[in-house]
């Protein structure tokens, strides 16, 4: 089945270039948007973001997309989230106390221990839990100083190690949220997102 047309959210706190670029080497159409019945409706979707949680989250509210993307989740439509934009999803962070996130995630997102370098900038294992269909077992590149430090209910989970295990990625059926940044993975996130890509191919009516 061919790919379908990815709609990449222009938050304006992510660096667009490089995802587009990765999905450029995928061979997969896509476009810019923050047309929310296009964020609600599109084939498949990708959350990136660099930057802070509540500039995030500042920029999804302007846009009037923070209903489209949770009837999106609910609905169990495909959707990648990257680094910011995986704690965007998530109930809160500690980066940006009091600004609610999208909450379809039930976790908080909490900074690092004290004393523990930060930002981390490099690469980093991720291993995959039993139950994930997407990840495998690779090396990823992480830029960030939060984190989920548990598995949240109802998530399969990858795990990474910066002193202490930390949530490197989670899944449930099309919907795929990464700590790291799989555009910048080299071949190991290439595969990822061609499996992500293959999974929202045969994803038609939001089914498991």
């Amino acid at each position: 089945m061919s790919e379908p047309t990815v709609i990449v959210v222009h938050t304006g706190v992510a660096n667009t270039a490089s995802v587009a670029a990765a999905l450029d080497r995928c061979g997969c159409r896509h476009r810019l948007s923050t047309d929310p019945a296009l964020v609600r409706d599109a084939p498949a979707l990708v959350l990136p973001g660099v930057g802070s949680f509540g500039a995030g989250m500042e920029r999804l509210t302007e846009a009037g997309l923070v209903e489209p993307i949770v009837q999106r989740i609910a609905r169990r439509r495909p959707l990648l989230a990257i680094c910011l934009g995986m704690h965007l999803l998530c109930q809160g962070s500690d980066e940006s106390p009091g600004v609610p996130g999208l909450g379809v995630i039930p976790a908080r997102v909490a900074a690092f221990p004290a004393g523990v370098r930060v930002p981390q900038f490099g690469w980093n294992r991720v291993d995959p839990g039993p139950g994930c269909r997407l990840l495998a077992p690779g090396h990823a590149y992480f830029a960030n100083s939060y984190r989920l430090a548990h598995v949240p209910e109802g998530w399969n989970a990858a795990i990474a190690d910066h002193a202490g295990p930390f949530i490197a990625a989670l899944e449930r059926g099309p919907i795929l949220a990464c700590q790291f940044h799989p555009e910048l993975s080299g071949p190991w996130g290439l595969a990822l997102l061609r499996a992500w890509l293959d999974r929202c191919a045969g994803n038609t009516n939001g089914a498991e």
